[in-house]
């Protein structure tokens, strides 16, 4: 549980909205100047790709609109802001940010309006205004992971041509976790920062829906597309005890990134595996 509602700081306040103000016009400028630049206008269209990328794109979709709403609903109490107000503020940013995305989306040739995404984008805003609901705390944190597949090197670039291409090309290589730590689950003996993760993430794919035969002009190998779940430990980094304000504030900033762990996966095809170490 927190602390009750600190006294609210006006001055605070005023720069955590145009933080917020500045990555909206930002984000705004980057869809127009750069994402959909020389990219023709259509009537607004909409797009199910609800399938795609076996939902590993989705995944993201909500990972990226936690991430906006922890951070402002966070900063909006640490301003003072009264819970009510924050959840209503800051909880919801992830998807106020999200949804100019979808609808731009609907206006451009190759996209669409996808309702998938915005369900996504929604679910990760809920994640944080349920659990601060429920809880007075974020006791589950969303995460992602991602490490380099051998199926970027197969694809002849479809895939992503350098590790930041990867990253945006390659959900081969994504992985989404949930992590609890273990006295929630009622395991009072576990230190209160560590966690039991569950992630999700697919392998095989070298294209939205079905895969690809070949890439310019080169053949893509035949692969299975199978989903994979695992299990594995993680830290709360925000849970981790220190009187250092330095360490506090670093631990805090590290509230996303989940610890590489031994892991065990299960998968589409019926398979199980243990890795040593998985991130």
């Amino acid at each position: 549980m927190r602390s009750p509602d600190t006294v609210l700081c006006r001055p605070c306040v005023y720069r955590t909205a145009a933080v917020e103000g500045a990555l909206w016009i930002g984000l705004m400028a980057y869809l127009h100047g750069v994402w959909y630049k020389d990219v023709p206008r259509v009537p607004f269209e909409f797009y199910n790709d609800s399938r795609g990328y076996l939902q590993v794109d989705k995944a993201g979709h909500a990972w990226g609109s936690y991430i906006e709403s922890y951070l402002e609903h966070r900063a909006l109490r640490a301003c003072g802001v009264p819970k009510g107000k924050a959840l209503l503020y800051g909880g919801t940013l992830g998807i106020i940010l999200q949804t100019p995305i979808e609808v731009w989306d609907g206006m451009y040739e190759g996209w669409g309006f996808s309702w998938s995404d915005m369900a996504a984008n929604a679910a990760g805003s809920l994640l944080v205004i349920g659990q601060e609901a429920a809880w007075d705390d974020q006791p589950i944190k969303y995460k992602w992971t991602f490490a380099p597949s051998p199926y970027a090197n197969q694809a002849n670039g479809y895939l992503g041509e350098t590790l930041a291409g990867q990253i945006f090309n390659d959900y081969n290589g994504h992985t989404y976790w949930l992590s609890v730590p273990l006295q929630k689950l009622g395991l009072h003996a576990a230190p209160p920062w560590l966690c039991i993760s569950a992630g999700y993430s697919a392998n095989g794919m070298f294209g939205e829906f079905e895969n690809r035969k070949s890439y310019r002009g080169v053949r893509i190998p035949e692969t299975e597309r199978y989903r994979q779940w695992l299990l594995s430990l993680d830290v709360d980094w925000t849970r981790i005890p220190t009187r250092s304000k330095l360490l506090r504030k670093v631990f805090n900033g590290m509230f996303a990134i989940k610890l590489p762990f031994p892991a065990v996966e299960i998968n589409g095809p019926g398979r199980v595996k243990a890795y040593g170490l998985y991130w």
